[in-house]
């Protein structure tokens, strides 16, 4: 497979254009993602296929609480970020290159999602944008087969791929990791900026929900959670938002997330979000309608119940609701 999304310069060195990063490679080396390298003065993509996990899980777990609640989804991980979150969940895969691989065709793939008997396909786990290519191919051939194609990233990417890749994306979660430039830029490697436009451009083009994992002392202020909350609103005041809380992982060893925090946060985002759900504390994720209170979804756990929804509108007084469901 061609690589797409970088230009070549003198002395065989290559400048990756696919993400903020701007990777320049020099030949035999590769970019902070770790999967796309510079070979002969060619950008190769040594990893294109190479699958790190597949697993059929609940929809809520991604999480999508508004795309398809109750399914089952085919989920397909890959190997390296371009990030350096030291509180990553998924390190094994996501910093790391070396482990067990399957390698799958994207044709495979998509066999893979009938076999399972899965309506939809989520790309997830560690950092998908970073296998763009494949991802393109396959996005296509999923849409083609009339399988759902559901996107789980951190959202660091430039708008032009992002624009190509989002215009076969059916559902997607970004993780918005804080509100501070500087944790961006010194905690994770990233850009705030980057990520916030392509929020803003997901938010035009697909079904869009945005999760914040709340990390004492890093980005657990109330004033970040509300600047987070104004700003989803100024996008879509109905958009789903996740609070999550964090528990000691990789390089990260503070103390978890209290629930009561948690709560207290939720409410703050509330005044400005219309459905904001709490993870990781077994709180009541519940969803009603905002017209009339029915209760449109019951939850818990990963136990799923969609009893107050009939063609995309609230079953007792009839006003549309922002979940797909059919």
């Amino acid at each position: 497979m061609k690589a797409k999304y970088y230009k070549t310069k003198e002395n065989r060195i290559i400048a990756c254009t696919l993400c903020p990063h701007q990777c320049v490679l020099l030949p035999g080396k590769s970019g902070i993602c770790r999967v796309r390298e510079n070979q002969d003065g060619h950008m190769a993509l040594p990893f294109y296929g190479k699958i790190s996990a597949l697993a059929l899980d609940p929809i809520e777990k991604k999480p999508l609480y508004h795309f398809f609640p109750g399914k089952m989804i085919l989920s397909v991980g890959f190997w390296g970020c371009n990030l350096r979150c030291p509180f990553c969940q998924n390190y094994s895969i996501s910093q790391k290159t070396k482990g067990h691989s399957e390698l799958l065709s994207p044709q495979e793939l998509v066999k893979k999602v009938y076999e399972r008997g899965s309506f939809a396909l989520a790309y997830t786990y560690s950092e998908p944008l970073v296998h763009w290519e494949y991802l393109m191919e396959t996005v296509k051939l999923a849409r083609e087969a009339g399988i759902k194609n559901v996107l789980v990233s951190n959202g660091h990417l430039e708008e032009a791929p992002a624009r190509e890749l989002l215009a076969y994306i059916d559902a997607a979660n970004i993780d918005l990791k804080g509100f501070q430039e500087d944790f961006y830029a010194k905690e994770i490697k990233g850009s705030l900026e980057a990520v916030k436009n392509f929020i803003r451009l997901a938010s035009e083009m697909t079904s869009l929900e945005v999760t914040t994992l709340v990390i004492p002392g890093k980005n657990n202020s109330p004033d970040e959670i509300e600047e987070i909350a104004v700003f989803l609103a100024s996008l879509n005041r109905e958009m789903a938002y996740h609070l999550s809380a964090y528990y000691p992982c990789y390089e990260y060893d503070a103390p978890p997330t209290e629930p009561a925090e948690l709560m207290s946060l939720g409410q703050i985002a509330s005044k400005h979000l219309s459905y904001v759900y709490l993870g990781n504390i077994g709180a009541d994720n519940n969803t009603y309608c905002l017209h009339c209170g029915n209760l449109l979804v019951l939850r818990k756990g990963y136990s799923v119940k969609v009893q107050g929804i009939a063609n995309n509108c609230c079953a007792q007084c009839g006003k549309k609701v922002p979940i797909i469901s059919e």
